[in-house]
């Protein structure tokens, strides 16, 4: 065999090669905390990217309010990036259209829903949370007197009072957030509603636990003691509007166990990223704990909480 005919079998070899290797993975991929820059301020979101099949992108989203979307696909190409998903709560006509190009670790670029201005935005890669040993537990300390909203602020119009060892939310307003600010926590706390009551726990201020009264919708991402729009309960374990329950809440980096009167309803789950509304993307920062007061009257008592040391 002549030295051509030798090369010649190497390049075909080697096209072959070529072209079975896989490409390597979009840099795209991954989950992303996202702050989107309004003309009232900064607002929280996320981004989840990964691979359904050999070449579609698909990912999640959360706005800048209500639950975790399914992405049907994601268009990637030459570092810029684009999807679109119709509205939720939004009474309006049209998608949000998202456009960015990555850059590294970062991502920026604009969001569009129907025939509102475009939304400019930026984004980091979220942390894993991973913890290397298992927590130890310092004292347990209540967080509210009984008496006053003494280490609390409300964020809006405050509608909350308290007396009689009850923290009441008179009607809609804002929402009460702790002054001080937790990272691995466990949290014991007790709340009545309404009949057709809605609240929620927002654990570091970023990852909503739902309080609402919703029949008919036992085991949903958006029922009683769900990490909302992400982690649905097992079974069933609420009572009755207007009576007492109770939460016992442990959060260590991203994995959560809900206790629900009792009954563990989500147990050592991993918490994808932030829910609607939350107070901030920044997940490697402790954070507060926030009680929702926007949605209606909520009562809650005996709140501890037990932080990791």
């Amino acid at each position: 065999m002549t030295v051509t005919s030798i090369l010649g079998v190497f390049l075909a070899a080697f096209v072959v090669f070529a072209q079975a290797a896989p490409s390597p993975p979009p840099g795209i991929l991954g989950r992303w905390d996202l702050t989107v820059h309004g003309a009232r301020g900064d607002r929280s979101s996320w981004l989840e990217v990964r691979h359904s099949g050999v070449q579609t992108l698909v990912g999640q989203f959360v706005g800048t309010s209500g639950s975790a979307r399914p992405i049907s696909q994601v268009e990637f190409k030459d570092g810029e990036l684009r999807f679109t998903i119709p509205p939720q709560w939004d009474r309006v006509d049209g998608n949000l259209v998202v456009v960015g190009r990555i850059d590294g670790d970062r991502l920026k670029g604009t969001m569009k829903l129907a025939n509102a201005e475009p939304m400019e935005w930026t984004g980091v890669r979220a942390p894993s949370l991973r913890r290397a040993a298992e927590p130890q537990w310092d004292a347990p300390a209540k967080i509210f007197t009984g008496r006053d909203l003494a280490g609390w602020h409300a964020i809006g119009a405050n509608e909350w009072e308290a007396g009689g060892g009850v923290l009441h939310n008179k009607k809609s307003g804002g929402n009460l957030v702790t002054d001080r600010t937790f990272d691995d926590f466990k949290l014991h706390l007790e709340f009545r509603y309404p009949k057709g009551g809605n609240s929620g726990v927002y654990l570091r201020g970023r990852y909503e636990v739902q309080i609402a009264d919703i029949e008919g919708d036992e085991t949903a991402p958006d029922a009683l003691g769900a990490v909302y729009g992400f982690l649905s309960p097992n079974q069933y374990a609420a009572r009755k509007a207007d009576e007492w329950q109770t939460f016992d809440i442990t959060l260590v980096g991203r994995i959560v166990t809900v206790v629900l009167n009792g009954k563990r309803i989500i147990c050592e789950q991993e918490i994808p990223g932030i829910t609607g509304a939350a107070l901030d993307s920044k997940e490697g920062d402790p954070g507060p704990l926030l009680l929702q007061g926007d949605h209606g009257p909520i009562d809650f008592r005996n709140l501890v909480v037990t932080p990791a040391k």
